[in-house]
């Protein structure tokens, strides 16, 4: 694996590597001292162009602890306000010796013309590009859910919300599937993409009808700047009939998890009560961003190939 660009196009053993990974380098975050020498000398660059607070600092820290290198690279304030182009912001980051850059871009395939060009050498981290797809979020879900869950092969999972504008929706299906598990996506029917029928999950427009049978439930943000129609009544319609309120998470089994990639809209699509509560993993799902993305750069740039140990 030179690059990771979609959740697809990891095989099961590959995903699971990246997962057993991540879980023993979990433990680095309880150490005094937070840091090993794997990734000392190497050049990791965060290549920004879309705000981002979780996803930045979370490569940030992955990267650090590895004892790389980190240049921090945001379009707000550089050359790309003045029109410099995504060719030219790379090859300038190659001749500053970048082993490998995490890109998040607001074109959908932005990293992997950047993997598939002249334009850089090192390695190509898609941290979300446009509508189209985010893997190391998928990677980081997957993981909360396999440490609280076991084995996902069976397991159902159910997410819930603006499938059309999110690129978890997509990785996570993607990923889930090949991982075994049984996804369920649940949204109003403006808000699921065309061609949805062509992924690997089930479709409904009901969720209480979805949520008996869930062993996870991951509720996605509905994203407003990038609407520019009406895809549903008004906030409280869709509360109301896509929202996880304590009602509708009672109805959940006793062991089912409730996620969700944040940032949260509290009272939208997510009850604050239910946020906070006991069967939320959000918080967890953060802490573990940090190590699976220590296992991404790892594998990429650190040389271990499979059954080696981190």
């Amino acid at each position: 694996m030179k690059h990771l660009l979609s959740a697809g196009d990891l095989s099961r053993d590959e995903a699971t590597l990246i997962l057993d990974t991540a879980e023993q380098l979990l433990s680095v975050a309880q150490r005094p001292i937070k840091k090993l020498p794997t990734l000392r000398g190497r050049t990791i660059v965060n290549l920004f162009f879309e705000d981002s607070t979780r996803t930045r600092i979370s490569f940030e820290a992955a990267a650090k602890r590895l004892s790389a290198d980190v240049i921090n690279f945001s379009a707000k304030g550089s050359s790309v306000s003045k029109g410099e182009s995504l060719k030219d912001t790379a090859l300038t980051l190659q001749a500053m010796g970048a082993d490998a850059v995490v890109i998040r871009h607001h074109a959908s395939g932005a990293p992997h013309r950047l993997a598939t060009s002249e334009w850089s050498k090192g390695a190509v981290v898609n941290a979300g590009d446009g509508t189209h797809e985010h893997p190391t979020q998928a990677l980081l879900d997957a993981f909360t859910m396999r440490s609280r869950l076991g084995d996902l092969a069976g397991k159902n999972v159910t997410i819930v919300g603006d499938v059309l504008h999110s690129r978890v929706a997509r990785s996570n299906a993607l990923l889930l599937d090949t991982l075994g598990a049984n996804v369920t996506l649940v949204a109003p029917p403006t808000l699921l993409p065309v061609g949805v029928e062509t992924w690997p999950v089930e479709t409904s427009y009901d969720l209480d009808a979805s949520l008996e049978k869930a062993d996870a439930v991951m509720m996605l943000r509905v994203q407003r700047e990038r609407m520019n129609a009406s895809f549903f009544p008004s906030a409280r319609e869709y509360s109301r009939r896509y929202g996880l309120d304590v009602a509708r998470m009672n109805r959940l089994p006793d062991h089912a998890l409730v996620l969700h990639p944040g940032p949260m809209n509290r009272g939208m699509e997510i009850n604050a009560d239910v946020a906070d509560s006991d069967r939320s993993v959000i918080v967890e799902q953060v802490t573990n961003g940090v190590a699976v993305r220590m296992a991404v750069l790892y594998l990429l740039l650190g040389g271990a190939t499979e059954g080696e140990t981190a």
